[in-house]
């Protein structure tokens, strides 16, 4: 998609369906993003997407006015990475964009889009979001749609470094 496609006035934002699950289980970046990749046996995919349309996980879709899927958010436990110290009030918020609309300025509308819906459905007070610390590019995201870095830790799994940024609600 072009990158002048893309507005973020059109942006529909909807709790997560199956059709949307499926095909963002589908996505494949390129390294060094390949850690978003979801990768499950086919024999676990239904439970996967169900996981994606259960309203308890806070999974929505992100399209655009043609109902083209864009991206998606969640909000709550979902959006943490386990070794994080996540016992400060603050809504987690993960955001995820299609693999061919990355690495084209969109990451700060899109993220302001998923912070409007956060604030307008649940009211936090502040917002968390939890990032690779290679991830450059979401991280400049997060800070021009108004997150500010607190803190980084190892994930215990592999020993990758995260950044924990917040952002006033």
């Amino acid at each position: 998609m072009p990158q002048s496609a893309w507005q973020p006035t059109t942006l529909v934002i909807q709790p997560m369906d199956a059709t949307s699950a499926l095909e963002l289980i589908g996505w494949r970046y390129d390294e060094p993003y390949t850690l978003y990749n979801i990768v499950v046996k086919p024999e676990e995919l239904a439970k996967m997407i169900a996981s994606f349309v259960d309203p308890a996980n806070h999974y929505y879709s992100l399209r655009d006015g043609d109902g083209v899927l864009l991206g998606f958010c969640c909000f709550g436990v979902e959006a943490q990475v386990p070794g994080g110290d996540y016992s400060s009030p603050a809504l987690d918020m993960g955001v995820g964009m299609r693999p061919d609309l990355t690495g084209q300025g969109h990451g700060q509308q899109f993220i302001e889009a998923a912070l409007k819906f956060g604030r307008e459905t649940y009211h936090p007070i502040l917002f968390r979001a939890t990032v690779a610390a290679f991830n450059q590019r979401s991280l400049r995201a997060c800070e021009k749609a108004g997150y500010r870095r607190m803190t980084s830790f190892l994930r215990p799994s592999d020993g990758r470094e995260f950044i924990m940024l917040v952002c006033p609600a």
